[in-house]
Order: C-alpha cells, then sequence, then structure tokens
C-alpha cells in the first residue's frame, strides 16, 4: 500500500508539472531604431517642402525687387518641378548603385548648394540656376526617402514609417510660410533672400545624422552581405524571430528574381517592351496612376498660390494673406498625423478614400466660392474662401497626401522598388510642373474658378481609381504584393 501510495504521489507530480505556469515569451517590442532611423532619413524632405513652398510669400518681395513679370515668376515656382525630373530618374540609379543612405547624403549636399545660390541670386537667371541645383537634390530627396523608409521598418508599423516623408514635407511647407510671415518686416531687398538662406544649414546637419544610420537591409541583401543585412534587422524588427523572417523573405525574393542586372530590370520595367508579367504590368500602373492623382487634385497650386487665391478672394493686405498661409499650413502639418496615426489600424483603402471625396467637395466649394467673389466684395466671401482652402489641406492630407508614396513603394517588387518609384515621382512631378506653370494662364483663360472644377473633376476620377483598383495592403510584407495584385 505505502508504496502504491508512493507510486501515486510520483504520478501525481508527474501529471501535475505540466500544468504549472510556463514563462510569458517575449512581448513584441516596438522598436525605437527603425523610427529614429525612417525619420533621419524622412527629414531631408522638410527640404523639398521648403524650397518649394516658399516662393509662395517671397515672390510677394522678389517681383518688386527684380522687377519680376508674371511669367518669371510662373515659371520660378514650377520649374524646380521639370528640372526635378532627370534627378528623379537618376535617383533610382543612384539609390541601386551607392545605397539608399549614399544617395540622401547626396541631396543634403545638393540642397545646401541650391540654398546658398538663391539666397545670393540677383537676378532672373541666376535664381533659375539655383532653382536648378535645389531640383537635383529635391529629386533624390523624394525618391529614396519613401524607399528607405519602407525598407527599414517592420510590417506592424510600416504604414506609420512609410508616411514620415510626407510629414516632413509639410512640415518644411509649414516653415516657409512660417518663415515669409516672420521675415517679412525686413528691408524689401534683405527680406526674400533670408527666408532663403534659413535653408543652408539644415541638410549639413541631416547629412551628419543620415551617415550614422545604417544602409537598408534589402539593398545589402540585393550585394550579398547578408550578414550585415542581418544584424540590421535585427535591430529594426519587432522580435529576433521576425528579423530571421525577414531576411529570409528578401533572400526568397531576391532568389525568385531573374536577372539581377539592369538589363534584367529594364526587362521587367512595363515601359521598356512587353515582356514584362502581367503583376508587374498591374503594380506600375497603378503606382503611376496614383502619382498623376497625388498632383491631379491641385495640392500643389494650393502650396504655390495661395496667396494669390486669397487676393482673389478679397483679402488685399500682404500680411493677412500670409497669415493665412500660415493657418493653412498648420491645419495641413497636423490633419497629416491623422494618417500617420491610423493607416496601421483602419488600413490605407479606407483613408485614401475618403480623402479623395473630401478633396472633390472641398475643391467644388472652393470654386463656388470664387465664383461668388467675382461679383461681391464681402467679408464673408473671404472666409468661405479660408474655410474651403482649409478644408482641402485636410481632406488632401489625412490620406492621398502621405499614401500615395507610401503606397507606391510598399507594393512595388523588391529590386524594382527604387527605380519603380523613380518613375512615379517622375510622373507626380511632372503633373505638378504642368498644372504650376500653367495656373495663371489658365486662370486668366477659363477664370480661376474653373481651375478649381477641374482639379474636382480629376479629384472625383481618383475616388473611381481607388475603389476599382487598390487593394488593401496593411499587415502584409513587401514581399507578398505580388500574390495580392495577382488576384
Amino acid at each position: 500500500m505505502g508504496s502504491t501510495e508512493q507510486h501515486h504521489g510520483a504520478a501525481d507530480v508527474v501529471i501535475a508539472a505540466p500544468l504549472l505556469p510556463s514563462p510569458s515569451p517575449e512581448p513584441p517590442r516596438r522598436n525605437m531604431f527603425a523610427f529614429v532611423c525612417a525619420t533621419l532619413a524622412s527629414m531631408t524632405t522638410i527640404l523639398m517642402g521648403y524650397n518649394l513652398a516658399l516662393m509662395s510669400g517671397a515672390e510677394l518681395f522678389m517681383r518688386e525687387d527684380l522687377g519680376l513679370t508674371d511669367e518669371q515668376v510662373e515659371v520660378l515656382s514650377g520649374s524646380m518641378n521639370v528640372f526635378m525630373l532627370g534627378s528623379i530618374l537618376a535617383a533610382g540609379w543612384a539609390a541601386d548603385a551607392v545605397g539608399r543612405r549614399g544617395t540622401i547624403v547626396l541631396a543634403n549636399a545638393f540642397l545646401m548648394a541650391g540654398a546658398l545660390a538663391m539666397s545670393l541670386g540677383g537676378s532672373y537667371t541666376a535664381l533659375l540656376a539655383a532653382r536648378f541645383v535645389t531640383s537635383v537634390g529635391v529629386g533624390f530627396a523624394v525618391v529614396v526617402a519613401p524607399v528607405y523608409a519602407a525598407e527599414i521598418a517592420p510590417a506592424s508599423t510600416r504604414g506609420m514609417l512609410s508616411s514620415l516623408p510626407e510629414i516632413f514635407v509639410n512640415a518644411g511647407i509649414l516653415l516657409s510660410y512660417v518663415s515669409n510671415y516672420a521675415l517679412a518686416g525686413l528691408p524689401l531687398r534683405l527680406g526674400w533672400r533670408a527666408m532663403f538662406a534659413a535653408g543652408v544649414a539644415p541638410p549639413v546637419l541631416l547629412a551628419a545624422g543620415v551617415l550614422a544610420m545604417p544602409e537598408s537591409p534589402r539593398w545589402l541583401a540585393m550585394r550579398g552581405r547578408d550578414a550585415e543585412a542581418r544584424a540590421v534587422l535585427s535591430r529594426t524588427s519587432d522580435t529576433p524571430a521576425e528579423a530571421d523572417d525577414r531576411l529570409r523573405e528578401i533572400k526568397d525574393a531576391i532568389a525568385a528574381a531573374q536577372g539581377n542586372d539592369d538589363a534584367g530590370v529594364r526587362r521587367d520595367l512595363p515601359l521598356f517592351g512587353p515582356s514584362s508579367p502581367t503583376t508587374i504590368r498591374r503594380i506600375f500602373t497603378d503606382v503611376l496612376a496614383l502619382q498623376f492623382f497625388h498632383q491631379a487634385s491641385g495640392i500643389d497650386i494650393i502650396v504655390l498660390y495661395t496667396p494669390l487665391v486669397l487676393k482673389k478672394a478679397g483679402i488685399s493686405s500682404n500680411r493677412s494673406v500670409l497669415a493665412a498661409t500660415v493657418a493653412v499650413g498648420v491645419v495641413k502639418t497636423g490633419l497629416i498625423l491623422v494618417a500617420t496615426l491610423f493607416s496601421d489600424r483602419v488600413g490605407r483603402r479606407p483613408l485614401l478614400l475618403a480623402s479623395t471625396a473630401g478633396i472633390a467637395v472641398s475643391l467644388t466649394s472652393l470654386a463656388i466660392t470664387l465664383c461668388a467673389a467675382s461679383v461681391t466684395t464681402a467679408a464673408s466671401v473671404a472666409a468661405a474662401c479660408v474655410a474651403s482652402l482649409l478644408a482641402y489641406v485636410a481632406a488632401f492630407s489625412v490620406g492621398l497626401g502621405p499614401l500615395a508614396q507610401a503606397y507606391s513603394a510598399e507594393i512595388l517588387p523588391l529590386r524594382l522598388r527604387a527605380r519603380g518609384t523613380s518613375l512615379g515621382t517622375a510622373v507626380n512631378r511632372l503633373t505638378c510642373g504642368v498644372l504650376s506653370m500653367t495656373f495663371i494662364s489658365l486662370a486668366n483663360t477659363i477664370s480661376m474658378a474653373g481651375c478649381f472644377f477641374l482639379y474636382a473633376g480629376a479629384a472625383v476620377a481618383a475616388w473611381v481609381f481607388v475603389y476599382v483598383r487598390l487593394p488593401e495592403t496593411r499587415g502584409r510584407s513587401l514581399e507578398d504584393m505580388d500574390q495580392l495584385f495577382s488576384k
């Protein structure tokens, strides 16, 4: 009996042991290192927003100081978008050749030189040349920053981190509006030069910070540097297991790609022949269309010509106009945080649909307001114009603004991502250049209200495109996009 009871006791111990609490697994960590790296890379785009929007207020003083004509102002405002086409297309090649990090450093060097040249320019020709130098840096930054952010980020926060470049573009726009307003009281010849000179120092500091961050793990893996790629992934993933999974997926994607050289890339790009796969064609078509609609809805017209729109609505004081542009910049920058915080929660598609619908409604309201302004000078009309502008930039900032680049960067295949992003961004900037360099002339032909009715129609077409063509990408790995778009 005693031996039996002893045996039963032992059995009880054996049976009970598995029921004891087991150590809880290590919870996923939200990796701050990935956030810091993506932030440093994305901050370069501050200078894009700053240099692009600064002309909107500076031209009010440059006209008087240098005797610029309407046509010269139109060219200076929109030329950067045309000039940067070459650097945008070259950025994809540079990002593949010297790495994402090295290309961002080059971008900062050109941005510093361009800002300095603009502040010293004494003629229309000199300013146009300085605008060209700036455009090279902007072209590099606008392509490589979202690519780096998408490639460094874990899937859990890729939507937020991929939106950072657009956040900093808007921060730069806001800073330019504040600079316009704060420096407007300086002597005429000094004020607008000080506005541009303020953009000289930041690129130097940013370049130093970028040199301290690691290269993209996907670029390292494409170069056969798997150990370095694994080291970066271990620091930018939520868990060690995720780092292993990400490296395996990257290596599988590289192994599955046929012809990893330039000829293979050109063969798969749909613009270089009919032999590229159907899925690749669909992805590229969607990227190019999304980038077109991003600009066709008129966002850079608002960025560049808000003072002209407000003057058309009846606000005559330069100080009042510049103060209103600061309000536009605050709303545009603040509301973009909605997309940043919610793209990984509610998804990209719902935000894009809500955004394009809001853009169409607010642009229609703005056009109607401008029609009313042509027959009355009531203060309520000016107030309604400002309200419509604020509603427009809010709608743009919660979806289409930050997500166009982020969505494009994440759906492109690995070895086509840098150059594919270049092509998409080239379409974006070309559309912007055409609109911004023709806005004043078009407004003189069909009226300013007619222009915004036209942009509202483009926003309606954008809503239809998103609804029909763009699937949800939230939570999917970058290497899983081919399957999503092959359905």
